[in-house]
Parts: C-alpha cells; structure tokens; sequence
C-alpha cells in the first residue's frame, strides 16, 4: 500500500546487507506519469528530494542516501513518463527499424534496462516498486520485474512484500484480510514473496502470523513484524533483531562479508529517543498542512537533518510546523527556521518571523528561500531599502533577490533550475568556516569530479551543497548589504567572474546563517549536515541561559 513504509523498509533493508560487508544501491520505481517529482506539489507527493547531479525525485530516494550514507544518482529513479517519453523518443528517431512499439516487450526491455544499469558494479541493488498492488499503473514494473527474474535465475532475486494489518477500534483485533488480499493480488503477477514485511500499529502475533503462513504458504521465519516505532532509525534494528539480514543471505547462499557492528548506529538511536535536553524549533512554511492534518513529508529532509544534529548533541526535537500565515507567539521557540519555497504565500508571515529572530537573538537558519527573505529583510529594515524579491514584487524600486539571468527564456518549469551539487568558497575565520571544518576535508577530492560549470572558479575552502533555485542574491547589492553588517561567508564564483552570495550570517547574533542551498540534502544519521548542528547548539545555548536566569537565586 502507498505510504505504508517501503522506502524505510528498502532503505533498511539495503543497510543491512551494507553493513554486512556487501556494496549496495537501490532504486524507485513510481508509476506516475510525471517524468520526475520537479513540477509536484509537496502537499501531495511529500517533498523534491535533489540529487547530486541534479535530479528532482521522489523522497524515499532522500531515505535511501540518508541510511546508506552516499549520493544515489537521478537515474535510480524511474517513472512511467520518463520510459515513455524514452521510448517515443526512439522510434521518432527511428531507432526501432519499422517494428511496431509495444508493452511487451519495448516497455518491459526498458524498465529492465535502467534497473540493471542502476545496478552495474553493486553486489545489491533493491528494487521499490512504488503504489499499491493491484494499480493499473504497477502492471508495467511488475512485469518487468518477473521477466527480470526468469533472465537472471530465482536464486539471485528475492522478493520483500510490504502490507499492512489494520486494528480497527470498534473491533480491537488486528486483520489479516489486507494482507491476503495482497498476496493473491501479487501471485497473479507470478510473483510469490519471499519475505513478508508486516506493517502495523503493534508487533504481530502468532495467531497472526500463522494465517498469513497458511495463507501464503510461506514459512513463518520470513514473516517479519514491522510496528510502528518512535524513529525511522530503529527499523533496520528491528529487522536485525529477527535475523532478517541472515535470513536474506541464507536466500542468496551466501555469508556476511565482515563482523558486524552496529554499535555507532545504536548510539545515535539512543540519543534520538533518550536526549539528555529538548529544544523547541519552529519550521515557519507554507506546506504546513491538507485538510485537518499536518504533513511532515513536505519538508522531512529538514526534520530529519534536525534529528541527525540533535543525536549528535544529544539534544531532543520538538518540532513545530508554523504555518506562515498564522504565526503563533515566536517566543516559546529555541530557534527559527524557514525552508525552501517560492511565490507569494506566507512571505509576511516569513519576513514577521526572520525580523522576530533578528532582532531577539533567537537563533535562525535560513534555507534557500529562508535565505533570499532573510536579505529582504535585512535590506528593508536595516539598509532601508525599498526592497524585495523581483519574484515577490517585479517593479520593486530594489530587487536584492532577482531572476538568474539564463533562468529569463526557460519556459518548461521541469528540471531547468539550477540544481545538484555546486562549490562554495568560504570565508576564512566566519561562523560557517568553522561549522564545515571537517566538511571540507570530505569534500577536498569530490570538489574536482564536479563539472566545470558546478565547480566555477575553485577559491580558498571549498565545499559542496546542493541547489534548487531560479532566484538569487543579485550581486548588485552586496557591497551596501556588507557595508551595513551582512557578512557574505560564502561563495560561488561563476567562471565568468561573478560572485553569487552561497552563505550569509550576523557576527554578533548568536546564530543568524542563510545558505542559498539545501544542506538537508547531504545530512545522514551519522554525518549530520554542518549548518544543522551549529544550529541545533545555538537552541541549545540560548534555553540554557534562559534556564539559568530563570533558576531561583541566579544573579
């Protein structure tokens, strides 16, 4: 089922089978007809996971990087429009030679393709077919998928079915029905799971368990409980804990590569769900909610770069998801955030809130457009400008945020923005140089695979970040924003000579840093992305003053 935890389930799976020795990648597969998640709105699909080179894709690609802890590249992503648009592509060309072009096989072949070249110099590659079995949309993958296997031999696939076991309050007895339903669905595919991954509220039990066993006729040891659990972290623990990466192994006919540890992994999991302090953290956005609830998806790479810097610190999470136009009082928070986004909803609420932080030392990280709005309101209210984002205001008297220039004749929105990994060059001794130290060291030999145009002109202590804008600091405006106090931490320097502002920050608030790019996109469990932790300790610093001037007898 859609939403159900595949992605977590694919992205634990892999993490296993890494830990055990072995080089894994793994792939989405969404039926949808969009060629990629660049054009989707985040309230529906969740948020645009970017990748490093510059691929707008579906979120679990996001789990996947954040549990295996390296960039998965755009084309382990598959869509049904980008197999579609391939194949059109092809037999306008005239590729196909006069054959006729059909679901089987030039569809099949195609998906099948892209699997394997995803694939190529891994020992495992999983596979998540996205959408719930028995969508007309899945029948192309599925296919695909036990074509595959007759192709390379049963003994080298395994198939993982993910269902869910309902509890209804009115009845308070877990149903297996869902469950059945799934496998009888996906056996008339020809496809018969290995293993059973079930989903639900509480741990499954045996009563449980032997229906599904019966139902199924599969063994019950490859019928794995997968409740609900406190974090996403656990999951690969929880699986552990049933032996379900030896069991996987057993499958293949193969052992573990290496001793295995899980040690560090724990350690953060621990620090996760037993935090020696909390902190409070508002995300003021927009995508804050549909209908009667609130999403967390739309900007789960941030919340979950949060909890990877809170771990580090050993600091607990409380999140709240502000919806920019409605502000509640800004003053129960330990720190202010406001992520990417674009257009005109929310910005005052945006600019209320960055002004709010500005102003009353609380700590504030700005993403991208955080960024952009961050400049806005320094260049309204301290430079005294008439300014504003040319996106925002077009015949603003100032625009300190304009159009990228070659952003002026696009006209398709999908995949035209600047996006994937480019180089900014720090400033020696501010704020962000010392946060991305050991970032830099990382990066040192990454910087020089990236093409010329990513790297632009390499200065003094470069790094890598992600991107996904059309808009910028316009470099007209940087000298009068440096000359009032903004200090430009960093930057890209285009090959033709032009400084693009990458990172801002305040030297003498406690943490007010803007980066134009999307570090949540680089943070895992166990290298929390820089710019978060910084700002994770500057939550941290600023409650326990506050704690301390409000202890009984402080001075």
């Amino acid at each position: 089922m859609s939403g159900v935890g595949k992605g977590i389930a694919a992205a634990s799976i892999g993490k296993i089978l890494q830990n055990y020795g072995y080089s894994v990648t793994a792939v989405k597969i969404d039926p949808y007809i969009n060629c990629d998640a660049g054009t989707m709105r985040p309230t529906e699909h969740g948020e645009v996971w970017v990748t490093m080179d510059g691929g707008e894709i579906d979120q679990d690609l996001g789990n996947y990087e954040r549990f295996l802890g390296f960039p998965i590249p755009r084309l382990n992503n598959i869509t049904t429009g980008q197999i579609y648009k391939s194949l059109i592509g092809r037999e306008r060309k005239g590729d196909f030679l006069g054959q006729t072009v059909q679901f089987i096989p030039h569809v099949i072949d195609e998906i099948k393709k892209r699997v394997c070249d995803a694939g190529k110099g891994f020992d495992f590659v999983i596979v998540e077919v996205g959408g719930t079995i028995g969508d007309y949309e899945n029948l192309p993958f599925m296919f695909a998928m036990k074509s595959l296997e007759r192709e390379i031999g049963h003994e080298h696939v395994a198939y993982a079915l993910i269902t869910y076991l309902p509890v209804p309050g009115n009845i308070g007895e877990m149903k297996t029905k869902p469950t059945q339903t799934a496998i009888r669905l996906l056996s008339e595919y020809g496809i018969f799971p290995d293993f059973i991954l079930c989903r639900a509220d509480l741990d499954l039990d045996d009563v449980r368990k032997g229906k599904i066993e019966t139902y199924a006729n599969i063994s019950s040891e490859n019928i794995i409980s997968a409740p609900d659990v406190k974090s996403i972290y656990e999951v690969p623990l929880n699986f552990e804990r049933q032996h379900l990466g030896m069991k996987l192994l057993k499958k293949f006919g193969i052992q573990p590569k290496q001793v295995i540890s899980w040690d560090e992994w724990q350690q953060r999991v621990r620090l996760i769900l037993e935090p020696a302090k909390k902190i409070n953290v508002a995300i003021v956005g927009k995508y804050v909610s549909t209908g009667k609830f609130t999403l967390k998806d739309s900007y789960i790479s941030i919340y979950e770069s949060l909890t990877h810097a809170g771990a580090e610190n050993d600091v607990g999470m409380n999140v709240a998801f502000v919806d920019a136009e409605d502000l509640p009082d800004l003053s129960q928070f330990d720190g202010i955030l406001v992520p990417g986004g674009f257009g005109t909803t929310g910005v005052n609420g945006k600019l209320q809130a960055i002004q709010f932080a500005r102003e009353n030392d609380v700590p504030y990280l700005g993403l991208c457009y955080g960024m952009q709005l961050a400049v806005v309101e320094f260049a309204q209210n301290v430079c005294s400008l008439q300014a504003h984002s040319a996106e925002i205001d077009p015949n603003v008297p100032d625009k300190v945020i304009d159009l990228m220039p070659e952003q002026g004749k696009v006209e398709e929105k999908g995949g035209t923005m600047r996006l994937g990994g480019y180089v900014a060059n720090l400033l020696q001794n501010s704020l962000v140089h010392s946060l991305y130290v050991k970032r830099m060291k990382e990066d040192a030999e990454e910087v020089k695979k990236l093409p010329t145009a990513r790297q632009g002109m390499v200065g003094r202590n470069p790094v890598i970040e992600i991107h996904r804008h059309r808009y910028e600091v316009n470099p007209d405006y940087l000298t009068k924003l440096q000359d009032r106090g903004l200090v430009i931490s960093g930057y890209h320097k285009r090959v033709d000579g032009t400084m693009l502002a990458e990172f801002i920050e305040l030297p003498h608030h406690p943490f007010f840093v803007g980066t134009q790019a999307h570090p949540e996109f680089r943070s895992n469990l166990l290298n929390p992305a820089p710019l978060f932790s910084g700002f994770v300790r500057a939550c941290l610093n600023k409650k326990q003053k506050i704690e301390t001037v409000q202890e009984p007898g402080a001075a």
